[in-house]
């Protein structure tokens, strides 16, 4: 089964922006628990099914399927608003850090995410990388459907 385990920080700057060029996503949810997403990347739609999280780790299916379903679904099935974000990709020290610069009423938030292949796994950090916030559930999309981080 496949695992998705993943580190989330804040972003201290917008040095990481000269390092990538920022990709926009748009993204929403059919459901939360488990967590069923659709997300458009340019001409590319796929839809995700991840399981229950345990410490940082989640059972997670990613399919692509045809664009044009992708934007039907999310313009008519998906529940809660829309999640836009620019996500800049930057490797560093053998590790690709996903940085998402989130748009709309989630404007002003910044996170970096990394995938490892263990809880344990050690990495370095980019200098643009802060505090740790994977285990606050504020900062994962599903959740920002509900509670965008212009209410915070």
């Amino acid at each position: 089964m496949p695992k998705e385990i993943e580190r989330k920080f804040l972003v201290l700057d917008q040095s990481y922006k000269q390092l990538a060029e920022g990709v926009l996503y748009r993204q929403g949810y059919l459901s939360f628990h488990p967590s069923v997403r659709i997300r458009i990347i340019g001409q590319k739609a796929l839809l995700t099914i991840k399981g229950t999280t345990t410490g940082i780790s989640r059972s997670e299916f990613e399919y692509e399927i045809p664009l044009q379903d992708g934007l039907n679904i999310l313009q008519e099935l998906c529940k809660g608003s829309v999640i836009e974000k620019y996500r800049y990709k930057v490797e560093y020290k053998g590790f690709t850090w996903e940085i998402d610069e989130f748009l709309k009423e989630n404007e002003g938030l910044v996170v970096a995410e990394i995938e490892l292949k263990s809880e344990d796994q050690a990495f370095d950090k980019p200098p643009f990388i802060g505090e740790e916030v994977s285990y606050d559930r504020r900062y994962r999309n599903s959740s920002l459907i509900s509670k965008p981080y212009s209410t915070w």
